[in-house]
């Protein structure tokens, strides 16, 4: 398969954890998803997953984490860091790179202070290191959402909060199908998870992420907010931020240059 790209999965205490892995290299990279995987978790995506993220295939063996797929309530995001570390140590993962995109960055700030023997260098993107009036006024709208079954209206919520305009204006003649590809068979799974970013705040223990750290941010985010990034970067000691003009929330897929400034950092 596509640079040895394949599913598997991984036992943690009395349930399992779906993860993809591909790539050749010797060092480990850690992908951590954001809250999409609250409707749908990697099972099956390693082909897609290799495909998009072939950059890294040359240099890291890759591993992209959903969470756990039997999640209780009041699931936190340091709970989420506690049982990715669990997986890690299952597959004899150490010292990795990791990459957190969104709720996958807030996980990835408490691995980074809880376990700083699995983390050799962070990328922290479009995430946030506290609770603000943004994310709680949009994660809030679409907890409603998924409450009432009102899937179409969430994925519709969601694009438009996540991508540029210049990006929507190719996409949204698709909104009328977004109400039937993809629907989750309940929201219980995707609730638990939009409510550990409301309460996430690891910002008094930031100082203790000792790794090298690369803090990436959209200037028009409208998920996290303008200025989280920049609140990250002021308590990470050595730490390193980029901002992007004109992108929101999906710089991670927008910015042509996204790969490439994650892979200086790592190669430093």
């Amino acid at each position: 398969m596509f640079f040895h790209a394949r599913n598997g999965s991984v036992c943690i205490d009395d349930t399992d954890m779906d993860y993809v892995s591909f790539g050749k290299g010797n060092n480990a990279l850690i992908m951590l998803p954001g809250l999409a995987d609250g409707l749908a978790t990697v099972k099956g995506m390693a082909l897609i997953l290799a495909l998009t993220y072939r950059a890294y295939a040359r240099d890291y063996s890759v591993f992209v984490f959903s969470r756990k797929n039997d999640i209780p309530e009041n699931y936190s995001t340091r709970d989420m860091a506690e049982d990715q570390a669990k997986a890690m140590k299952a597959l004899g993962i150490a010292n990795a790179n990791v990459i957190g995109v969104s709720q996958g960055g807030m996980i990835a700030q408490y691995l980074a202070i809880d376990h700083p023997e699995l983390v050799k260098k962070l990328v922290l993107a479009v995430t946030l290191a506290k609770q603000n009036e943004v994310i709680q006024s949009v994660a809030g709208n679409w907890i409603s959402m998924a409450e009432r079954g009102d899937y179409k209206s969430l994925m519709i919520d969601t694009a438009e909060k996540t991508y540029s305009d210049k990006f929507l204006k190719r996409y949204r003649c698709l909104y009328p199908l977004l109400g039937y590809i993809g629907k989750p068979k309940d929201f219980k799974r995707f609730l638990i998870q939009a409510k550990s970013c409301i309460h996430h705040n690891a910002y008094s223990e930031l100082d203790k992420i000792s790794c090298s750290t690369l803090i990436l941010g959209g200037a028009c985010d409208k998920i996290v907010g303008k200025t989280a990034s920049v609140e990250l970067a002021d308590k990470i000691v050595n730490s390193e931020l980029f901002i992007y003009s004109g992108l929101g929330h999906a710089a991670y897929e927008e910015a042509k240059d996204f790969n490439k400034r994650v892979l200086c950092f790592l190669e430093k």
